[in-house]
């Protein structure tokens, strides 16, 4: 079977993989940008030029918002992980609308608004990003 085009590889098309594979990449830009999060705060902490009391109170507040990620992250793996059963259970020559029938109904804006969607490809900023 080609592996191009809309044709279905064993009834996933090759768009619904690429948006799969464009969306795992951003789950892994966020689940990084989270840990950078959390590691700026360590620095913070061990940096031995600020009064402890500024240094928790900022480190805190970074940990905070790096790990509020963490419940957008768990959502989008249960989005993703969703779209593929449903994928496995149609039937090969089940038509493209079908497949973005099914992205569309996830519950993750990210993955219906394209300006959101995919943002792994842009270059970072070096800020925390909280979606």
């Amino acid at each position: 079977m080609p592996l191009y085009g809309n044709l279905g590889i064993r009834g996933i098309t090759v768009m619904s993989l690429q948006k799969l594979a464009r969306e795992l990449d951003e789950t892994a830009r966020q689940t990084a940008s989270m840990v950078e999060g959390i590691v700026a705060a360590l620095g913070v902490l061990s940096d031995k030029s600020l009064p402890f009391d500024s240094a928790k109170t900022e480190a805190t507040s970074q940990i905070v918002l790096a790990l509020q990620g963490q419940d957008r992250i768990q959502q989008r793996c249960h989005n993703m992980a969703l779209a593929v059963r449903q994928f496995a259970l149609l039937p090969p020559n089940a038509p493209d609308a079908i497949y973005d029938e099914i992205w569309s109904t996830l519950v993750l804006d990210e993955l219906r608004v394209p300006s959101l969607s995919g943002v792994a490809v842009r270059p970072s900023h070096g800020d925390v990003e909280l979606f």
